[in-house]
């Protein structure tokens, strides 16, 4: 396993991207991926080529009637900071949140994967310092997620989760838990760790009210 070290960079107005449904990635937050697929190697291969090293992770559209080729504008940038190869020439690689991005536009070429023009504007707090988030009940939150996780059948290191960092938390349970492509964007988009925080909630209550089930019974 190679590791890399992460430093503040300078960010290009083209990066390739790699839609994944369901895959989120947040600033300062690690995603580990299985790269596989030989346009995603390539994707790989050459991201490493770069200074940068960066890929872009990005949604597809999952919303009913909506195209499923069509990326939402929203993404995050992740800087390959791991990688593993195996003997078959598949990748493990780690991806580290650097900055989320708006896509511009799509870039047409001769890569096998897809590139975008994109704006890295409104998102400059996203490479400074950690967030925190000042309204979190600690104790009322442990017990929303105790009830969750019960409900899943789901465990967890609650001790590391209840001395978590407010940012390491959010996002990491944002990230982990089995939500919807579309409201894994919405945590996404949320513009403070505060709105992601009161996001997931409203996620986690949904799904303990019985989620859509309930709402056709009302």
């Amino acid at each position: 396993m190679s590791s890399i070290m992460t430093r503040p960079i300078d960010l290009p107005d083209t990066i390739p991207v790699f839609p994944l449904p369901g895959a989120l990635l947040l600033p300062r937050a690690r995603l580990p991926l299985h790269i596989f697929e030989p346009r995603y190697l390539a994707m790989l291969d050459d991201a490493l080529k770069t200074p940068e090293r960066l890929i872009g992770m990005v949604q597809t559209c999952q919303a009913p009637g909506c195209d499923s080729n069509r990326l939402h504008q929203i993404g995050c940038a992740g800087r390959v900071t791991q990688f593993s190869e195996t003997e078959d020439g598949r990748y493990m690689i780690t991806l580290t949140g650097i900055s989320r991005f708006r896509i511009r536009s799509e870039v047409d070429g001769f890569a096998p994967y897809r590139r975008c023009e994109v704006s890295w504007a409104g998102f400059e707090k996203d490479q400074g310092a950690e967030e925190h988030d000042p309204g979190l009940n600690r104790d009322g939150f442990m017990d929303l997620l105790t009830r969750f996780f019960k409900l899943r059948g789901l465990d967890t290191d609650w001790e590391s989760m209840a001395d978590a960092d407010d940012e390491l938390m959010i996002n990491s349970l944002s990230m982990m838990l089995d939500f919807a492509p579309e409201d894994k964007q919405a945590l996404l988009e949320a513009p403070c760790l505060c709105t992601r925080r009161e996001t997931l909630v409203t996620l986690i209550e949904y799904a303990l009210r019985g989620g859509a089930d309930e709402e056709t019974v009302q």
